[in-house]
């Protein structure tokens, strides 16, 4: 009784000091809450609109918009897209290698003359979303492991330079080089003096590299995912970039530095740059430095080319083209578009293992950096292009007879490549508003 009569007295005293004390508490957590609310929602997002018009009379599928992030001053880390409350997916691409966004990518279907506003919101914290993966890049060395299956290989890079002293590098990356793929088609560029762009047939829809590393095994061949369907040699392949001297296409021999890299695996864009540090393009030339970046797209069999230089190469001209297919028939409009349509042993002849492929290819070089179409030799359909600045573009596609997504015989492919070129000279109109 003692103790409760002193505790009575000393409660009464302290009631109005723990009164104010729990109410200074309770405004200080409310401050706290406030402060962190403010501060997440000021220095986390920003929302744009894009305003997405198609100026045709047909209806368009997986067209990327690409919009660019530099003049919003962000460190974006997470980015949502949506249309009318619904989020498709988006891809965050990082292209210079400073761990900085750089683009946002999104893909729109879209009704003929069909306009479509995307509500876009930039964090600067948080993780970006998940998404089904629709493109795949890969770089990969052999492994240490010499047990292993040749489509079981285990060193993957993000980029590799080899110094010019290593003898021999093409056979030093597995698969000769990095490869891409989106579901419908596979490449990948030889790593050395050729640079030599390769495909990948596949008879069915759908991602194959990881699992094949462009060379399946009996059990995958079995189950359609594919294979190497076109042997180049020495070729363009599918639109190599060369140099040329006035009268010949040069291959890539004089390269300081030549450096393959994957920028963006996906899940709706794969990105690939071949980087070549003190090239001379031909004799008597001073050296450039020069980026080719191979872009392929979700749903698309068609790949943008864009090459940039370290200064003004306009007074330079270079050679692209395709491999001259054996017995192919070509087509061309003579102004930047040609294709070919023919049938060769993958492997340059009959080994006993693989059977004759059928394959169209297809090129287009806009009228500004066109300098002139010269007929088809043995080897090639060469296109002499001209770059404007520091910068060269064309564009490639392919299609294999393999597929059961795509077309039944030249004509069907000739008549896609026309229509490829006319829907390229009409763009979806994009604008983008803060």
């Amino acid at each position: 009784m003692l103790v409760a009569k002193n505790c009575i007295p000393n409660c009464h005293y302290k009631l109005p000091l723990l009164t104010n004390w729990l109410k200074q508490m309770k405004n200080k957590h409310l401050m706290i809450l406030l402060s962190w609310l403010f501060s997440v929602t000021c220095a986390a997002q920003t929302s744009l609109t894009v305003t997405i018009i198609n100026p045709v009379q047909e209806e368009r599928k997986d067209q990327p918009v690409v919009v660019d992030l530099s003049p919003y001053d962000l460190d974006v880390v997470r980015a949502v897209v949506t249309r009318e409350g619904r989020e498709i997916p988006c891809q965050l691409d990082d292209l210079d290698g400073d761990c900085r966004a750089d683009e946002l990518c999104f893909l729109v279907n879209v009704e003929p003359r069909e306009s479509q506003a995307y509500q876009v919101m930039l964090y600067e914290d948080g993780r970006q979303a998940r998404y089904t993966a629709r493109t795949h890049a890969q770089l990969i060395l052999p492994s240490r492991d010499k047990k292993r299956a040749k489509n079981r290989q285990d060193t993957w890079v993000r980029s590799i330079t080899f110094a010019p002293r290593t003898k021999d590098p093409y056979h030093y990356v597995h698969a000769h080089g990095v490869c891409f793929e989106s579901e419908l088609v596979a490449l990948r560029v030889y790593y050395d003096h050729r640079q030599t762009v390769d495909i990948y047939g596949k008879p069915r829809k759908g991602l194959v590299l990881e699992a094949t590393q462009f060379y399946p095994d009996s059990a995958q061949l079995a189950v359609g995912m594919g294979d190497d369907v076109l042997w180049v040699g020495d070729t363009y392949g599918l639109g190599a970039l060369r140099g040329w001297d006035g009268c010949r296409p040069l291959q890539l021999d004089s390269v300081r530095w030549r450096t393959q890299r994957v920028v963006a695996e996906g899940p709706l864009r794969a990105i690939v740059e071949v980087e070549d540090l003190g090239y001379v393009p031909a004799p008597g030339q001073k050296p450039v430095n020069m980026v080719i970046r191979y872009t392929l797209y979700a749903g698309h069999r068609d790949v943008d080319v864009d090459v940039t230089f370290d200064r003004d190469v306009s007074a330079y001209r270079f050679a692209t083209g395709i491999i001259n297919v054996k017995n192919s028939t070509e087509y061309t409009d003579h102004q930047g578009l040609r294709g070919c349509y023919g049938t060769d042993w993958p492997t340059g002849k009959d080994d006993g293992k693989h059977k004759l492929e059928t394959v169209g290819l297809g090129i287009y070089v806009p009228g500004d950096y066109l300098d002139s179409e010269l007929p088809a030799n043995k080897d090639d359909y060469t296109m002499v292009v001209r770059p404007r600045g520091q910068s060269l573009h064309y564009k490639l596609a392919y299609t294999s007879a393999n597929e059961d997504f795509g077309f039944r015989g030249e004509r069907e492919w000739y008549a896609w490549l026309w229509a490829w070129r006319q829907s390229l000279s009409m763009p979806l109109r994009v604008t983008v508003s803060q």
